[in-house]
């Protein structure tokens, strides 16, 4: 008999099992996750219920947590705040049938993150929707709330209504941020351009977190030549799902017009001689300190090339008077809808 021992057939056989037991175990915990999750959708509905007949206050959610407690003694779940976390998630999803079974798909504790932390239901849907379709963990999903990703996302600066083609314009818009947050650099107020560059280099991984998903980096200091001269784009990425090049220039001051005119050239000539047949028309981000809002949209109406343009920041913190550029709900629910359909 053919010894195994040290066998590359043998390895292979052994890296197959042991994928085959881990993909079980992890269909067996979605499984189980899933009963969970009407487990508690149930109770809450049932609660509800009773509390609407019968005008039941607050105190019959202690009453049946000490019961519950008392009669599973083994099993967790059954505390107050978990009994009243239970009602607000079928309160909240009652009238989003579209949502519930997105609900099932994450755990628990993601969905109670989202309810707690999120006030409006848009908020929640943008959450729900991006931690189901990217299986954000329980930290990215904390960071991405703190951070403010759905209003950065939501009002971002683009000419993509006119420059994208129909059939992936939404994804587009959810792929480019108004203001991107690299408090990670530990940089100070006064850094220059090759600063900044250099220290999103050195916290790429935290930089490819805050671009947002779906993003691979190319290179920086990408060199193009045209006719003998040479041209360098601070950063080049890919985003897979739209499958195109993104180009992103580094400003440490506010916007001004030539950038555009610069950003123009870049995906000309990336277009031309460096994307791929089956790959779109490049995209451009400039991301600056700070921009005028009104001249930006006025020089984003005067190109055809798809572009947007954002601002950053070293902190943490949403500059004051942001809250006023937010998007209303009408804004927000239709672009939420619009990026479900792209699933």
């Amino acid at each position: 008999m053919k010894s195994v021992n040290g066998s590359e057939d043998y390895q292979t056989f052994l890296i197959s099992i042991k994928q085959r037991i881990q993909d079980a175990q992890y269909t067996a915990l979605k499984a189980v996750n899933k009963e969970l999750i009407r487990l508690y959708w149930d109770m809450g509905k049932m609660i509800v219920e009773k509390q609407e007949k019968l005008g039941w206050g607050k105190s019959v959610i202690e009453k049946l947590s000490g019961d519950l407690k008392a009669e599973f003694p083994g099993i967790g779940g059954f505390s107050t705040r978990n009994l009243w976390n239970m009602r607000d998630l079928f309160l909240v999803y009652s009238e989003l049938p579209k949502l519930q079974p997105m609900v099932a798909e994450i755990s628990w504790t993601k969905n109670i993150i989202i309810i707690n932390k999120c006030k409006s239901l848009e908020q929640k849907e943008f959450y729900l929707l991006q931690t189901n379709k990217f299986g954000w963990t329980k930290e990215i999903l904390l960071h991405q709330i703190a951070n403010k990703t759905y209003e950065k996302y939501l009002h971002n600066q683009t000419n993509f209504e006119i420059s994208v083609p129909e059939n992936y314009k939404h994804l587009a818009l959810l792929a480019v941020k108004d203001e991107y947050t690299f408090d990670f650099l530990e940089l100070g107020e006064q850094h220059g351009e090759k600063q900044l560059q250099t220290a999103l280099i050195r916290n790429i991984r935290r930089f490819m977190l805050e671009m947002g998903n779906w993003y691979a980096f190319i290179g920086s200091q990408y060199r193009l030549e045209i006719e003998g001269h040479e041209y360098f784009i601070d950063l080049l990425l890919f985003h897979r799902k739209l499958k195109c090049l993104i180009a992103i220039e580094l400003k440490v001051g506010e916007f001004i017009l030539e950038y555009k005119g610069k950003m123009e050239f870049y995906l000309a000539i990336l277009n031309e001689k460096v994307k791929e047949p089956d790959e779109n028309d490049s995209i451009g981000i400039i991301i600056c300190r700070h921009k005028n809002k009104t001249i930006v949209e006025y020089s984003l109406r005067t190109s055809n090339m798809p572009i947007g343009i954002a601002t950053y920041t070293t902190h943490s913190k949403i500059p004051a008077g942001y809250q006023k550029y937010l998007p209303n709900a009408n804004e927000i629910r239709k672009k939420l809808m619009c990026h479900q359909d792209e699933k």
